[in-house]
């Protein structure tokens, strides 16, 4: 379980934050015509509230009547998955959710940081020769990160404790023989069925305690290493 929790972690956030800083880039091309409506489309899914979301998936992706069986993956001729009743496909779906569910905040924070680039960076760097891949890379990359590393931070943070998503979408299951935690379920899910399953108060608050200690130093580190809050100029 702890195992899961570190993979789920590093999984979920690395994704949703990949593919929010990536659409962001591409959106903001200067030649790309209908940004306003492009935007508005990627920030949709922040709209819906999280917990409609999920349940939402958990219909699409159930193994008897789900669209994701019964359409998408039977229209491209691939067999159906057991999305509800094996562990690995169930992490495959439940990651998959997050990477949707987190992806438009990274999204818009990251298009708030580009705009805010002055275009004399690039200006300079395409006289001097340098191609787009070079200026994404000494320009873009640098500035976007310095600057949302704090959200990103955040967002392993969330996703180390992520109750909602597990607990929604399969109570933490599928179960697992001889144990009380499921077969998808993290570190604070387990501790919510030890308490309200087993009334197992004592272990549960200490193991509580323990990880407490360990998200804040951590994400204390964290911030010390990026030195997310130091007053420097962006650029």
């Amino acid at each position: 379980m702890l195992q899961w929790t570190v993979v789920w972690t590093l999984l979920a956030t690395t994704l949703q934050c990949t593919v929010g800083v990536l659409l962001a880039i591409l959106v903001n091309q200067k030649d790309l015509r209908f940004k306003p409506l492009i935007r508005t489309i990627f920030i949709l899914p922040w709209a819906v509230p999280g917990f409609v979301t999920i349940l939402v998936f958990a219909g699409m992706f159930n193994d008897s009547f789900g669209v994701i069986n019964n359409a998408i993956l039977s229209f491209f001729g691939i067999s159906p998955k057991a999305w509800l009743t094996d562990p690995f496909w169930t992490k495959t779906a439940l990651i998959m959710m997050q990477t949707w569910l987190g992806f438009p905040f990274v999204f818009a924070m990251t298009t708030g940081v580009l705009q805010a680039i002055p275009d004399d960076l690039y200006e300079a760097a395409t006289m001097d020769g340098a191609s787009a891949f070079t200026r994404l890379r000494t320009i873009t990359l640098p500035l976007v990160l310095y600057a949302i590393a704090p959200i990103i931070i955040t967002q392993y943070t969330f996703n180390f404790n992520n109750f909602n998503i597990i607990y929604l979408f399969n109570n933490g299951g599928p179960a697992v023989a001889g144990s009380n935690a499921g077969g998808t379920d993290i570190l604070v899910s387990w501790i919510y069925k030890l308490t309200m399953s087993s009334s197992q108060y004592a272990i549960a608050a200490t193991i509580t305690i323990l990880l407490s200690i360990f998200v804040v130093g951590l994400a204390l580190w964290q911030f010390r290493a990026t030195k997310s809050f130091k007053n420097d100029d962006m650029a």
